[in-house]
């Protein structure tokens, strides 16, 4: 009793959780790193760009066949060109400069790493399945409870795919504490790239058995009710009242005689009886493996729940720094095509007004890319 109680507290603490505004930090720092990765190499495209479209002399040149009759560039145009190309230098220089190791990822020893991937990949595997035969349990519980009578292929298919993903779960779980533990030991002597990698990755995977877990648990517990409730209407039938709490004496007790007891004689069909037995031996099954999975579920749900909060400003920033770059890159494309399509002196001004806007996107989206590297720092300091 006490398993299944704790089993319904997790469960509902998870699902108040993912409710919640709070995310993962399991899930957001390899984000993170993606999206920081792929931003700050989408700046130093669109930088090369810059300087391709906008060469020292390029628009002196494009002004003067543009315009014909006119010259000489205007103070506002000149010096509008000379801020634009300082802007320019000052965000190559940040990109050249910029800590490559907030953006890309060096792995110190390549053959320990794929023995780790094939572990990952392992994991990876057994929690797919475990997912699928999630679906595939769901879809027996309805057939068992829209049924009469209790089928016993289709008690012994439950049986054979409960059995399947506590074999599968075990394997997960097993896994994912050897890989906390050697991260554990191996932490106080290493901090390179590889160990950031193993760190995500087993934050990824660990999130993922638990919500399998729990979606497996949470099934679990609707078919417990359900055949609970199945059993009351039946007792109701025959006169015999019962409340909550009565039934759940009644299951505890393991003995379905408790549920025929007085009631025998009572004219009741001995079909009713054999359905309140039925759904009886359901529970207690339910039971067992929900018992069986309690302590590796409360494992790995312990160690997602113990990483910080502090991984909801990365995804902020990082939305913020994508959001930036897509602006810069079509304005970009905007200045481009005025340039090659311009033949009056007014195209001139809206390229510079569009590569204005570009550069200034573009430096949003690298502040708040490092504000998202800090942040991805700082958050692996907490979870570490």
């Amino acid at each position: 009793m006490r398993a299944r109680k704790s089993s319904r507290i997790i469960t509902a603490r998870l699902k108040a959780e993912r409710s919640g505004a709070q995310r993962p930090t399991a899930v957001l720092i390899p984000r993170a790193e993606r999206f920081i990765s792929n931003a700050a190499a989408i700046l130093c495209v669109i930088s090369c760009s810059f300087h391709r479209i906008i060469q020292p002399d390029s628009g002196r040149k494009l002004l003067h066949s543009s315009s014909g009759d006119s010259g000489a560039l205007s103070r506002q145009q000149v010096s509008r060109r000379r801020g634009m190309k300082d802007r320019l230098e000052q965000l190559k220089a940040t990109c050249d400069t910029d800590d490559p190791d907030d953006v890309e990822i060096a792995v110190d020893n390549a053959a320990f790493m794929d023995e780790f991937f094939s572990q990952i990949e392992d994991i990876r595997n057994s929690i797919d399945k475990i997912d699928e035969n999630v679906v595939e349990v769901k879809k027996l519980f309805s057939v068992i409870l829209s049924a009469p009578t209790s089928d016993q292929k289709t008690q012994d298919d439950l049986e054979a795919m409960t059995n399947d993903i506590k074999k599968l779960a075990n394997n997960a779980r097993n896994k994912l504490k050897t890989i906390e533990r050697n991260l554990e030991t191996e932490e106080e002597e290493r901090v390179s790239a590889d160990m950031r990698i193993r760190k995500s990755q087993h934050a990824v995977l660990s999130r993922k058995f638990v919500d399998v877990m729990t979606k497996y648990n949470e099934a679990q517990v609707d078919f417990r009710e359900r055949s609970k409730g199945r059993i009351q209407r039946q007792l109701e039938i025959t006169g015999k009242s019962t409340t909550d709490d009565e039934l759940e004496e009644m299951l505890e007790s393991g003995n379905a005689a408790v549920f025929t007891a007085g009631i025998v004689d009572s004219g009741i069909s001995k079909q009713a009886l054999n359905e309140i037995e039925a759904r009886h031996k359901d529970i207690v099954r339910l039971e067992s493996s929900i018992k069986e999975l309690h302590d590796m579920f409360v494992d790995i749900a312990m160690l997602v729940e113990n990483q910080g909060d502090i991984i909801d400003n990365i995804e902020v920033n990082v939305s913020k720094a994508v959001d930036h770059v897509a602006v810069a890159k079509t304005e970009t494309k905007k200045a481009v095509r005025y340039q090659s399509n311009a033949r009056k002196g007014s195209m001139i001004d809206r390229i510079e007004s569009n590569m204005d806007q570009s550069v200034g996107f573009v430096e949003r989206a690298v502040a708040d890319t490092k504000k998202a590297a800090k942040f991805q720092q700082e958050a692996r300091r907490v979870s570490g």
